[in-house]
């Protein structure tokens, strides 16, 4: 997407990254239903390799957090705090959304950043909630630091940009206004940013928070 990083990711990362994703995401698909699950539905649900769910489940059991008998998956009583924390974080992300997205996004957008996200930016967002959608374009914030209120981007941009810890509710500097792009700073890591997609993030004000 134009998107420049500093951080390079290995393929042994980018696994292991996928494999922590797919157990969050049958964690909290346990926590919603709260009873067993059949296998099956949840290969369904994920829509991933057969591989990557095989080698969630074995690290979820070798854990601890989860049982299988019958063909069916429950929680432990360990992996139940740990599902409700993530179906927690996962239900608050979804109001948050829904204040300034329909339905179906906010519950796409949820699902997305539930698995970079910190405590310390959800913390960001709870105190930011008086301000869901404030804040203005990127490209025409001047005040130099802020915090991302709201991202508008089709959901394969979305995804990408999340992935590299751009996300609302995390703190941002614009650095510099490039004629193609602008050079932002987030945790000491330096990204350019296309303009075109600078358009679509907004950022409040570090003084009006």
């Amino acid at each position: 997407i134009g998107l420049c990083y500093s951080t390079s990711v290995s393929e042994m990362d980018k696994n292991s990254e996928i494999l922590k994703i797919v157990k969050e995401d049958i964690l909290r698909i346990l926590a919603e239903a709260r009873e067993a699950v059949i296998l099956d539905s949840i290969s369904e649900e994920l829509r991933t390799s057969d591989r990557s769910i095989s080698e969630a489940i074995e690290g979820l059991k070798i854990d601890n957090l989860i049982s299988i008998k019958n063909n069916s998956v429950s929680l432990t009583k360990k992996g139940n705090c740990e599902a409700e924390k993530i179906f927690e974080k996962h239900l608050f992300l979804e109001r948050y959304f829904r204040d300034i997205k329909n339905k179906k996004d906010a519950h796409r957008m949820s699902h997305i950043i539930e698995h970079y996200i910190s405590e310390e930016v959800i913390d960001n967002l709870k105190k930011l909630s008086t301000f869901k959608g404030d804040g203005k374009p990127l490209v025409e914030f001047k005040e130099g630091k802020g915090f991302i209120t709201d991202i508008n981007l089709d959901t394969q941009l979305f995804e990408r940009i999340i992935s590299i810890g751009i996300f609302p509710g995390e703190k941002i500097e614009k650095m510099f206004d490039l004629p193609n792009g602008i050079i932002i700073k987030i945790r000491n890591k330096k990204i350019f940013i296309p303009r075109k997609i600078a358009g679509n993030i907004k950022v409040l004000s570090n003084e009006k928070n």
